[in-house]
Order: C-alpha cells, then sequence, then structure tokens
C-alpha cells in the first residue's frame, strides 16, 4: 500500500507546475471489445468549467469494466477504463472554487473519485436521485464524454478517447468537481486502498443504506463474495444487521467473507442441493432473510435471491448482466407475500460520499478486501485474472 502522506499541500505548485512541463501521460488504452489493453502515451487533458484534473495514485479493478471489455454493455472504443480512482488534484477548472473552505476543492487536495459523478441540476438530480443521473447516463455511459458531450482524452492523432466515468486507468483524469471528495487525512493515510471507495464500498453503502434500509437486527443474505458482495457484508454488519448470510461458489471467498467482511454464516452454492433452503434454515425460525442482495447479475441467483426473502421482504438487484438478460419472478408469491424487488446502481455522489469517507475515517468500515494489486502495465493482465476468478475481493492498479 503506497501512501501520499510525502506529497504535502505545501509542494502543490510543484505538482501543478510539473504538468505543464511534462505534458504527456500514460493510459491503459482499450482499442475495441475483446481486445487486450494497451498502455499508451497521450497528451494530458485539460479540465473545463465545473471539473478537476486529478494525478492518480490507484484505480480499482471492477466486474463492470470487465463488461465492457467483453462487449457485454454497449460503450464507445477506443476508451480508458476504470470508474473508482483516488489521487491528487492538481488542476481546476472555471468555476471550482479555490477558496479550500469546507467542502470545497484545492489543488494539492487528496480525493477518491466516484463512478456516479453527477451533474446537479438535471430533473434526477433536483429530486434527489442523482444516483440515476440523466446527464451521467447520456453523456457518460452512453456516449463516453463528460457533461459538454466530449471526452477529454486524445489519442496521438487527435482522435477522440472515450471515459468510462473518469477513465481511472491513465495516469491523470478530468472528474466533474461533483464525483471529486477530499479525503480526511486519516483515510489519506490509507493509501492507495482508498480507489476501491468509488465504487466497490460505493455501490454497497447505496444497497445497503438507499435501496436495502438495513436496520439493526435484520438477517440478510449476499448472493455474490466479490469485491462489492464483500463490501455488501461489511456495510451490513456497519448498519447492525445481525445475521449476515454469504452465498458463493467459491470456498476461500466465503472463508474470507466469514473471517473479515462481516459474514456469520455461509452456503456454498457449488456443494448445496437447495441453496434456497439453505439459505432459509439459516434465518431465525426459517422465516426467510429480510434483505437478500444479489451481486452477481445472473438469472439463477436473481430467482434465488427473491425466494430467500421472507414475507415481506425486499431482494435488491445489484450485479449487471449483459444487456437483454432477464431475472424471473414468481407472481403469485411475488403479490401475495407482499415480496419486493428492486434495483440499486450506485449511491447518491454528494450525500452520501462524505458520510462514507467518515465511516472510513473512523474504521466503521474497512479497505481489508484488498487481495492483489498491479502497475498500470499490468491493467490488462488485472482484468484477465478476474475474468479467471484468480482474484478474491478487490484488486487495485497503482500508478
Amino acid at each position: 500500500m503506497q501512501s501520499f502522506l510525502s506529497k504535502s499541500v505545501g509542494k502543490t505548485a510543484t505538482v501543478a507546475s510539473s504538468r505543464r512541463c511534462f505534458a504527456t501521460m500514460k493510459a491503459s488504452v482499450l482499442s475495441t471489445t475483446n481486445s487486450r489493453m494497451q498502455t499508451t502515451t497521450i497528451d494530458i487533458p485539460k479540465p473545463r468549467r465545473g471539473e478537476v484534473l486529478v494525478k492518480n495514485r490507484a484505480a480499482g479493478v471492477c466486474h463492470t469494466d470487465l463488461h465492457v471489455i467483453k462487449g457485454d454493455i454497449a460503450f464507445p472504443t477506443p476508451c480508458v477504463m476504470g470508474h473508482e480512482a483516488c489521487g491528487e488534484i492538481v488542476e481546476l477548472g472555471e468555476g471550482v472554487s479555490m477558496n479550500g473552505l469546507p467542502g470545497e476543492l484545492k489543488v494539492g487536495d487528496p480525493v477518491v473519485t466516484t463512478f456516479i459523478m453527477p451533474c446537479g441540476y438535471c430533473p434526477a438530480c433536483v429530486a434527489g436521485h442523482e444516483d440515476i443521473c440523466e446527464s451521467f447516463f447520456n453523456h457518460n455511459r452512453l456516449k463516453g464524454g463528460l457533461y459538454d458531450g466530449e471526452p477529454r482524452m486524445k489519442l496521438p492523432d487527435g482522435s477522440p478517447l472515450y471515459q468510462y466515468s473518469q477513465g481511472g486507468m491513465a495516469e491523470y483524469s478530468v472528474v466533474p468537481a461533483f464525483g471529486t471528495y477530499k479525503m480526511p487525512k486519516e483515510v489519506e493515510a490509507m493509501g492507495t486502498d482508498t480507489a476501491i471507495v468509488g465504487c466497490a464500498l460505493f455501490t454497497a453503502y447505496g444497497a445497503v443504506k438507499n435501496a436495502g434500509f438495513v436496520e439493526p437486527g435484520m438477517t440478510v443474505a449476499v448472493f455474490g463474495a466479490g469485491g462489492v458482495g464483500m463490501n455488501v457484508m461489511q456495510v451490513c454488519r456497519a448498519f447492525g444487521a445481525s445475521n449476515i448470510i454469504a452465498v458463493d461458489l467459491d470456498g476461500e471467498k466465503l472463508a474470507f467473507a466469514k473471517d473479515s467482511m462481516g459474514a456469520t454464516a455461509v452456503v456454498n452454492g457449488r456443494e448445496s442441493e437447495d441453496v434456497v433452503a439453505e439459505v432459509m434454515s439459516k434465518t431465525p425460525g426459517g422465516r426467510g432473510v429480510d434483505v437478500a442482495f444479489e451481486v452477481v447479475g445472473n438469472p439463477i441467483t436473481f430467482d434465488q435471491a427473491v425466494r430467500s426473502t421472507c414475507d415481506g421482504g425486499k431482494a435488491v438487484m445489484v450485479g449487471l448482466a449483459k444487456l437483454g438478460t432477464l431475472g424471473k419472478v414468481d407472481i403469485t408469491r411475488m403479490v401475495r407475500r407482499k415480496i419486493k424487488v428492486q434495483g440499486s446502481f450506485g449511491a447518491k455522489a454528494r450525500i452520501d460520499t462524505p458520510v462514507l469517507l467518515n465511516m472510513l475515517k473512523r474504521r466503521v468500515v474497512t479497505l481489508e478486501s484488498i487481495s492483489r494489486r498491479y502497475t498500470l502495465d499490468e491493467a490488462a493482465d488485472a482484468y484477465e485474472h478476474l475474468e479467471q476468478g484468480l482474484i478474491k475481493g478487490k484488486a487495485v492498479v497503482e500508478f
């Protein structure tokens, strides 16, 4: 784990001026879907109004990126993956405050960047639903640009290089200010591990708080003990869940979930004759779970999660799947027993990120899910290892 602490705010003028002296950077570029990312030298992008330039220290390796790489989710190429990162602000775009007042950003701030970068002014954001920000979906998730419709990175020939969220698999990223959050010094001291705050923890927190409404004493099940699933478990623990049942096919992941991430019981789907019945048997009175979290994006676990809930319970769907993949529900049981099925995509960045950083500061949640580290030149290897199931929990790419 690398630390940021050697880079004091007093040295930020040097950092900013070095950017002007060395106008190029390295980025891991995906040229086409189902290809191997290649390290490429490109110009450092420049922030526009309402944006900041971040010198990245690390980026998280996430299954959602893998969906894009494989073509399961449509996204323009060439592009730069990496939608959770940490680093240091080295330049402010027009309109971003330089006063250093609480909640404002300045050059030299150590920051995390979130994968949802709300615009703050679309109807969804105004209504308090910035986790489904229209500008973010329309401009970034569909077209790979920022909120004027253009990406900030370019290939050496001047053609556009699209960015998945902030495009964190690069030495520098341009990020909207509302997707950039200063870390307390206690969190900054955790170093490059903080790269996973912007998706793995952010997504888990949003699912538990805003969709699952987990309360002390509840019984929950988490289907999928990967990077996000592990963090759903520990956030449920932080919210006071009494029983946390982890479900996965990998015995090593389940052991780690129970030893370190808050699981109180486990179900190995590879060994179980009836996963739903086994989950139910581990709940008080065999009544089922109050909330089931599906963090795989698979029709089988979708069905299992819904059927594992108690009467009046809720199934929260967090995992993404190939576009067009359908999940089935027993309509009569859902109606008669008041079963709720809800999607959850990230968290509310401006509201939830400061709270999540404070939880980390107080060590209510941890960054223990990280198990492997890579360099930028090894980013393609990281995603191959992720697809092969060789990464337990989370991995980060360090710069």
